[in-house]
């Protein structure tokens, strides 16, 4: 019964602990991350852990793509190889499940439905940048532009991706998408290609071409919710491509578009520091519980906004909100399928990845604070 265990210490506020040092919290994270890759018989990592089935679920092409670049971070930051090591493995992997036109399949790999994907292609694209980058390994450098140009061949004159949506996503026209051209920006930057950047660009001026006057974008959850309503999962998502896109292009206009929609969702973060898990297109809230992976990945928007554009106020939205995930993170537990992880939802039941760690919860984590003690340092410096 650890799921109702769980759940009735984050009802209570006792599963809350005092923030420790960063370095102490992303070494629990990093352990976490290669304990999820050794719960499945691959090199992939783990979609979740279920403490409500007690179980691993198995690897995860999509989110084991964008672990890598985090571990091998991690690993050059704190000099720790082991964690490098681990993120080749996975690249290897990554390379050995490829599909043969290039793309990357949807889904967990026990899914039963096995199809190439636009998202999930894209999210692979950092992984094989990263490790092609870091060990000039030849595979990598083939596996990253068969996928890169299997997104350009999917890809609408118009810039949209109207093809090859998720079957396990009731959203087929998808905003957030601007994450895979955020992964063509790394690939071009990897390949030095420039046919990878403009298709980037094209995307992203597709989609903001569709937003509302108040900087709100359609079609950018995973449900089609009856309100139309996002979750701060996909917000961020769209938000950080928006950003990429327009510093790998200097477009200053992109920049400007996804400094307005952080802000918007700065205004709605809680005092604890947490942000309720949906927005509605008046950008207002409607839930109580928070999505946790939001929190981090909006931390990492805003601290990249800070640097990128001087507004500095952004920088206490995103400590507050590293702060409460790091309260939440449990490291007292001896429990090593949980210790160090994140959450899908806090309270746990809550309506994402519900009672589940997933494994991309705890990879913006390590990225949100990472980048916060980069950028602290870099203060200090100057």
């Amino acid at each position: 019964m650890q799921h109702i265990k769980q759940l009735i210490k984050d009802k209570l506020g006792a599963s809350s602990q005092p923030a420790q040092a960063i370095e102490q919290h992303l070494k629990a994270a990093a352990d976490w991350l290669l304990q999820a890759q050794r719960g499945t018989p691959d090199d992939g990592v783990a979609h979740s852990y279920d403490i409500r089935a007690g179980k691993w679920n198995a690897s995860y092409p999509e989110t084991t793509g964008y672990i890598i670049p985090t571990l091998y971070d991690y690993a050059r930051h704190y000099q720790a190889p082991q964690y490098a090591q681990a993120a080749y493995r996975m690249t290897r992997w990554e390379c050995d499940i490829q599909m043969a036109d290039g793309g990357v399949r949807a889904g967990t790999m026990d899914a039963e439905i096995v199809a190439p994907t636009i998202f999930n292609t894209g999210q692979a694209l950092f992984g094989w940048a990263s490790a092609y980058t870091e060990t000039g390994e030849e595979g990598f450098r083939v596996a990253l532009t068969r996928a890169a140009d299997w997104l350009l061949a999917a890809q609408d004159e118009d810039g949209a991706w109207r093809r090859f949506s998720s079957p396990f996503t009731t959203s087929k026209l998808n905003s957030y998408n601007t994450r895979s051209a955020f992964g063509l920006v790394r690939t071009a930057q990897a390949l030095g290609d420039e046919r990878y950047l403009q298709g980037a660009v094209a995307n992203v001026d597709w989609t903001l071409g569709r937003a509302q006057e108040n900087d709100w974008l359609p079609d950018n959850c995973l449900a089609q919710n009856p309100d139309q309503s996002a979750l701060t999962h996909t917000l961020a998502y769209s938000i950080r491509g928006i950003l990429e896109v327009g510093l790998a292009a200097g477009r200053d206009d992109h920049i400007e578009r996804a400094l307005r929609m952080a802000r918007r969702v700065a205004a709605g973060q809680r005092r604890d520091g947490a942000l309720p898990a949906y927005y509605t297109p008046d950008w207002r809230t409607r839930s109580n519980w928070s999505c946790v992976t939001g929190n981090s990945q909006m931390a990492i928007n805003w601290l990249r906004l800070a640097r990128i554009t001087g507004e500095t106020g952004l920088i206490e939205h995103a400590r507050r909100a590293n702060r409460f995930n790091m309260s939440i993170q449990d490291l007292r537990t001896d429990d090593l399928n949980v210790r160090g992880a994140l959450k899908g939802s806090h309270p746990v039941n809550g309506g994402y990845m519900t009672y589940r760690y997933p494994n991309w919860a705890t990879k913006f984590f390590m990225d949100g604070l990472m980048l916060e003690q980069l950028y602290d340092k870099i203060d200090n410096i100057g």
